[in-house]
Order: C-alpha cells, then sequence, then structure tokens
C-alpha cells in the first residue's frame, strides 16, 4: 500500500482537490465512487472537506471561491514547493500568472494558484501540518497527473523553467504527441504533458484516479449521475476512461492491472 508521511519533493504533484457548487452532493458521488470517508469541515475551514482513504489524506472536496460562482467546476492539481513565494517568482519570470499571492492555510501549509502561458491551472503547496496526499498508486487515490495543452512547447519551457523538469518524449510526434516528466536528476516519471491542440478544449490538467475494474467504476459513476466522456479504453498502461461528474468537473480513471499492448518508446 504506497503511502507517504512526509513532505513531497519539489515538483512532484502532491494533492489533488475540486472547487464544486455543492459539497455535499460532491461528498455523496465521490464515497460511493471511491469509497472515501470525507470528514466534516472544521470551523473556520472554509466548508474545505477532506477525504481519507484508509485513514490517510487522499484528496479534497471545497466550494467555489467567493464571487466565483460562473468559474466551472474543477479538480486542482498541485505541485510541491519548498518555498512557494520563490516559485510564484518563478512562474512569473517564466510567463505564467499567478491568481494571488502565496498565502498561509493556518498550519497547514502556504499555497498560491498559477496558470501556465498556455492557460493550464494548477496549484503550488508548501507543506507544513499537512504533507499532502498520504496515499497513491492504489485504487481509490490519484496515480498520475497530466498537463493537456494547446502549446506543448511552450509548456515544456515553462516548467522546466519553474521546477526543472525534464522530458521523454513517449509518442509517434504524429498521431500522438505525449511526454512524461521527471524532477532534476532522476530518472522516475512523475506526470505527463499531451499536445491537445486537435481536441478543441482549452488546457487543463486531469487527475487520474487508480481503480479496480475500470469497466464498473464507469457504470457505477453513470449511475451515480456522471457521464462518461471518453472510454473505457485499453492502453499500455491500463484500463481508462475519463469522466465528467454530476457538477461539470472531469477526471479520469485507470485500472494499471489491465495494460494492453507495448509501451511506446519514444518518437
Amino acid at each position: 500500500m504506497p503511502t507517504r508521511d512526509e513532505a513531497w519533493p519539489q515538483g512532484t504533484p502532491c494533492w489533488i482537490d475540486c472547487q464544486v457548487d455543492d459539497t455535499t452532493a460532491a461528498r455523496a458521488f465521490y464515497s460511493a465512487l471511491f469509497g472515501w470517508e470525507v470528514q466534516d469541515a472544521p470551523a473556520g475551514a472554509g466548508g474545505y472537506l477532506m477525504a481519507d482513504l484508509d485513514g490517510r489524506p487522499a484528496a479534497a472536496i471545497g466550494p467555489k471561491p467567493e464571487g466565483m460562482a460562473q468559474m466551472p467546476s474543477t479538480w486542482t492539481t498541485y505541485l510541491a514547493a519548498d518555498r512557494a513565494d520563490e516559485i510564484a517568482e518563478r512562474v512569473v519570470a517564466a510567463g505564467g500568472k499567478v491568481f494571488m499571492p502565496p498565502f498561509d492555510v493556518f498550519d497547514a501549509g502556504r499555497m498560491f494558484v498559477a496558470a501556465d502561458p498556455t492557460g493550464g491551472v494548477f496549484g503550488v503547496w508548501q507543506a507544513k501540518a499537512h504533507h499532502g496526499a498520504g496515499i497513491y498508486n492504489q485504487p481509490g487515490a490519484y496515480c498520475w497527473n497530466e498537463l493537456h495543452t494547446t502549446g506543448y512547447d511552450r509548456a515544456h519551457e515553462f516548467y522546466n523553467s519553474v521546477f526543472g523538469w525534464h522530458y521523454t518524449e513517449i509518442g509517434d510526434g504524429e498521431n500522438f504527441t505525449y511526454s512524461t516528466f521527471a524532477r532534476p536528476g532522476e530518472t522516475v516519471e512523475i506526470g505527463g504533458m499531451m499536445d491537445a491542440s486537435g481536441m478543441g478544449m482549452p488546457p487543463y490538467w486531469l487527475a487520474w484516479i487508480q481503480v479496480d475494474g475500470t469497466d464498473a467504476t464507469l457504470d457505477q459513476a453513470t449511475a451515480l449521475g456522471a457521464t462518461v466522456i471518453m472510454g473505457p479504453d485499453d492502453s499500455p498502461f491500463g484500463r481508462t476512461g475519463i469522466v465528467q461528474a454530476p457538477q461539470g468537473e472531469v477526471f479520469g480513471v485507470i485500472d494499471p492491472a489491465m495494460a494492453v499492448g507495448e509501451v511506446p518508446t519514444g518518437a
């Protein structure tokens, strides 16, 4: 059971949360779908609900920011930082946008939300009392995070400047342009980036949740009011599907035990 009890290394996807109109409805949906135990929000937390899996923090559900009811419901991927203020400066210097200066979240950590130059929105988390995900890479927990972008090369440059990521191309460069990324000096792949120029969607970070049986999960999601917008599909990495939850936020599900075919070797 992959677990973690310390802060994640800088540049690693370390946490996911969703912002929705109705946190009560989202709580019921995700609890039923993934088996999360969603905790009541403590006083002063603004309705932010922590979701546990096997007693460890897996994700969170929160209301949309005040005055932003028109924004779409969304899942946000957070990238770990040693010093959030320093990363915020790098984001701006590399051509990105910081929506609000870094701020403290009680004693839990320090954070901000930003957009890369192509429009992909992400969070940055400097851990203090809350380290981020305490469970991962198992059914009900996140296992992969990837940027779908319409500015593939520009996104590469940006995240390299901010976090030092280096990339391995695994697509064919024509029908499928995709790269994995790793931290400076490391070879362990911690996320991915896809050229989504022909998909007709704005750039966004997609969080993948591992499941035990993709088809059954998609059927259950549909029964709970969600819409399956892609899949089920076979891949060398597992059987996949992409879901739009009842309030509109999009996430991926994957069963890596059902991998089909060979992993691409790169372009």
